[in-house]
């Protein structure tokens, strides 16, 4: 039977989500959790990879298995096991063919900047303290990302996807209040480390380094050197899938 699986991690202590040699990450360490409480070899395919240090809410896996299983119970003993980096919110039963990859159509990111110093949000978000950093100017770039365009400008360099076209749902900046911020983009799909590089770029934008119609023709140029350096990872968050 297939079952699917939905939890939440904090990125701090894992490689990302996808199996790396010799660092520990997400995949595996799930994997390891349930082979031992199921008693059988089981293999976790998640939603999409998630670079070093980014966290997930409600991030969806699936796994096939032949033991029978009490989701509830499963659900209680995993978390007793995991470390308190992850937690699983639910294990349902899928149909066979359920893909928690492929069956996606809408991923959304999150990412968090603070404009002054402040030790309780520095886990999770990115200072970001320059005097000038003008949000309607960086609401106004990222519009020119909305729609289906190759977004090999902000991919990193040296991946094996068949495609660097997406399209963009949705791409705003948000004044949760006059300290803190927060980037809201959502898409089809996205490439390796492509949010926190146009992060790194509207930032660019906002402190005056690059006009905010500068954007169409950056992703015209293909060009991963024309665009800005990617911003932490600590920051981001995949906040929101949906089939």
């Amino acid at each position: 039977m297939r079952y699917k699986l939905t939890l939440s991690y904090s990125g701090a202590e894992f490689c990302g989500w996808q199996i790396q040699p010799d660092a520990p990450s997400v995949q595996e360490t799930l994997q390891k959790a349930l082979s031992t409480l199921i008693g059988e070899t089981i293999t976790v395919t998640g939603a999409g990879r998630t670079d070093t240090g980014v966290n997930a809410l409600g991030y969806v896996a699936h796994f096939d298995c032949t033991a029978a299983i009490d989701s509830e119970a499963l659900s209680y003993k995993i978390n007793a096991i995991l470390p308190n980096a992850i937690v699983v919110h639910s294990i349902e039963q899928a149909a066979p063919d359920f893909h928690a990859r492929f069956d996606a159509k809408r991923r959304e990111y999150t990412y968090h900047i603070h404009r002054t110093k402040d030790p309780f949000a520095r886990q999770y978000s990115h200072l970001c303290s320059w005097p000038e950093l003008d949000i309607d100017k960086m609401n106004l770039a990222a519009q020119s990302l909305l729609g289906t365009h190759d977004f090999s400008s902000f991919e990193k360099t040296g991946t094996d996807n068949k495609t660097s076209i997406c399209t963009i749902f949705e791409a705003q900046w948000v004044k949760d209040d006059e300290n803190h911020w927060s980037f809201h983009i959502a898409a089809d799909r996205f490439l390796r480390n492509m949010v926190r590089a146009i992060v790194g770029t509207l930032i660019e934008v906002g402190r005056g380094k690059r006009s905010a119609d500068s954007m169409e023709a950056l992703l015209a140029s293909h060009d991963r050197c024309a665009a800005g350096e990617s911003v932490p990872g600590h920051a981001l968050f995949l906040s929101r899938i949906e089939y």
